[in-house]
């Protein structure tokens, strides 16, 4: 019966990896963003006017992003813990031969739920870094023919 627990186990141990490696992604675009605000700071102290303006805007963007991405990780991290706790019944169930069953299904919905509203975080996140990013329409020169 212990070789069924441990195969039951399994699936939610491989949401453990893909999580964890979410974590890592997370980790290092907030690792990027982090880079990014310090070199913004620098130069808010030596900017005036539009200048300043824009570093204003980047810097509040990046604020924005960082805020996204926090909490991203922590639903990460809740919804991992959760999986775990999933496991942990799974054994327990076993071991203690109690029905544990809508115990292990209620801690792995809210541990998917969990991950899906961080990957939700983390396309808001993607979508804010895009708009970022975009290049002003004043570059392109769209009224020329090129």
């Amino acid at each position: 019966m212990i070789a069924q627990t441990i195969q039951l186990a399994l699936a939610p141990v491989f949401v453990l990896v893909a999580m964890g490696n979410i974590l890592n992604l997370l980790s290092s675009r907030l690792s990027r963003v982090v880079d990014r605000a310090r070199s913004l700071q620098e130069r808010h102290v030596e900017t005036k006017g539009p200048d300043h303006d824009e570093v204003v805007a980047e810097i509040r963007m990046i604020d924005r992003r960082i805020a996204l991405i926090g909490r991203a990780m922590r639903l990460m991290v809740i919804s991992g813990l959760m999986v775990g706790t999933t496991v942990a019944v799974l054994f327990l169930e076993e071991l203690a031969n109690l029905q544990l069953q809508r115990v292990a299904a209620a801690t792995f919905l809210a541990a998917i739920a969990l991950l899906m509203w961080a990957l939700v975080l983390f396309l808001r996140e993607t979508q804010v870094a895009a708009e970022q990013l975009r290049i002003p329409r004043m570059y392109l020169e769209l009224e020329r023919e090129i």
